[in-house]
C-alpha cells in the first residue's frame, strides 16, 4: 500500500525534489500503518518477475481486445440491421482473489459490448451485445478465458 500512495504522491506532484519525496515517504507510510489491516486486497498480489511479465503482456492483451470490441461495437452501430442480440450470461471464473475477480469483472466492463453486472462466488454477470452462446462453458471461452489466464500468474 506504501507503494501505490507513494506513486500517487510523485504523480500527483509532479516533482522529484527532496522535500516533496521525504513528505511523500512520511505521509504514504503514515497512512499505511493507519489502514494496512483493512487493505488485505493488497496481500493477494504475487511479486514475482514472472507476474511483472504476465501483467505486462495482460495489459498488451487487454489492449487488443479493447480495439477489436470498439470495431465490433462500431460496425453494429454503423450498420444499417443493428445487428444485435443482448442479453445477460453466466460466466465462470477460476480466479479465486477478490482483486483478481475485480480486475476480470472490470476488464470485461472496459471492452465495448460487454457490461459486468454482478459477482457472484465464481460466476460473474454479464450483459453482451450479442450473446453468442448462452451456455456458461460457451460464454466463459469466448468472454472470460482471453484475461484469465494472465491474471491467475498475477493474483491467482
Amino acid at each position: 500500500m506504501t507503494i501505490v500512495l507513494f506513486s500517487v504522491w510523485i504523480l500527483l506532484n509532479n516533482s522529484f525534489n527532496p522535500i516533496i519525496l521525504i513528505i511523500g515517504v512520511g505521509v504514504s507510510v503514515s497512512i499505511a500503518l493507519l489502514l494496512c489491516n483493512k487493505c488485505s486486497v493488497f496481500n493477494q498480489i504475487k511479486l514475482s518477475p514472472k507476474s511483472f511479465v504476465y501483467s505486462i503482456v495482460f495489459t498488451f492483451v487487454f489492449l487488443i481486445e479493447l480495439i477489436k470490441s470498439n470495431f465490433d461495437v462500431a460496425y453494429r452501430v454503423i450498420s444499417p440491421k443493428l445487428p444485435i442480440n443482448p442479453g445477460i450470461v453466466k460466466v465462470k471464473t477460476t480466479l479465486t482473489s477478490e482483486i483478481g475477480r475485480m480486475i476480470l469483472a472490470n476488464s470485461i466492463t472496459l471492452t465495448p459490448g460487454t457490461l459486468s453486472i454482478d459477482i457472484h462466488e465464481e460466476f460473474i454477470y454479464v450483459h453482451w451485445i450479442n450473446v453468442e452462446d448462452r451456455d456458461v462453458d460457451a460464454a466463459t471461452e469466448a468472454i472470460v478465458n482471453k484475461f484469465e489466464k494472465y491474471l491467475k500468474e498475477i493474483y491467482g
